[in-house]
């Protein structure tokens, strides 16, 4: 059995817990997002203007504020209409179409399963998604992953992060939150490039390669890797965990 100091384990979802093609997500998203507002009336030339510079706002932003706000105040610079009409259009998106993008979603048994197996043995987990979507819409790929998202105590979602992957500012944020030390923590991925890049903070990582993303064609023999199935078996190998973290903030750090 390994023994790691391992205080909590970061993992990503889509590609590692979520069986999903990132870039077949993006666009069903897209079209049921474009599709529901149409049928609201709305201007579409203008929700697209703004969602598009939301977007990269979120991406681009080095400051304090939440992605979120950063997002509202990016797209009101493009979008018609006030607050409430787009919080009443989008909360209603996120909470009955958006569900729909997962249909036909197979869940790989072995993401339940690791998640299981992490929890008996005392290991805090915290899924560390990209932080540009609302909570309610992490909530419902995880329901397609069969994962519970209680099972985490802390989520990251555009309302309690400041940055995004692939930026250090994001693990850094999250480590924070955890209050824990970089080699402390596992960040478990299939992103050679937005997942790996917290091991310039310190981090140690695990790549699960079912659905490898490696644009940089990173050096795989420099970092523990395996497919899903792997990955379950080694943690049936870790010890329990010796030293948890305790007090993760589940909102934005500090405030």
């Amino acid at each position: 059995m390994d023994q790691a100091p391992y205080k909590a384990i970061f993992f990503d979802l889509d590609g590692t817990l979520l069986p999903m093609e990132m870039d077949a997500f993006m666009q069903g998203y897209y079209q049921a997002l474009d599709d529901y507002v149409a049928s609201q009336g709305l201007d579409m030339a203008t929700f697209k203007a703004g969602l598009h510079r939301g977007v990269v706002a979120m991406a681009e932003h080095e400051d304090e504020k939440s992605n979120a706000e950063v997002f509202w105040e990016a797209f009101f610079s493009e979008a018609a209409q006030d607050r409430a009409v787009w919080d009443r259009v989008l909360n209603y998106f996120y909470e009955n179409t958006f569900n729909e993008i997962g249909n036909g979603v197979l869940a790989n048994p072995c993401a339940a399963r690791s998640i299981s197996i992490l929890q008996g043995k005392g290991y805090p987990l915290v899924l560390a998604t990209m932080p540009m979507f609302p909570l309610r819409a992490v909530e419902w790929r995880l329901a397609w992953a069969g994962v519970d998202p209680r099972a985490f105590c802390r989520i990251t979602h555009y309302e309690n992060s400041t940055s995004v992957k692939p930026k250090l500012s994001y693990f850094a944020e999250n480590l924070q939150a955890c209050k824990l030390a970089p080699h402390e923590v596992l960040m478990v991925g299939n992103n050679t490039k937005d997942d790996l890049a917290c091991l310039s903070l310190g981090m140690d990582a695990y790549l699960i390669t079912d659905f490898l993303i490696n644009r940089n064609e990173f050096d795989l023999g420099a970092v523990k890797h395996g497919s899903f199935t792997q990955f379950v078996s080694w943690v049936e190998g870790l010890l329990p965990c010796s030293c948890p973290a305790t007090g993760i903030e589940t909102g934005l750090v500090g405030r």
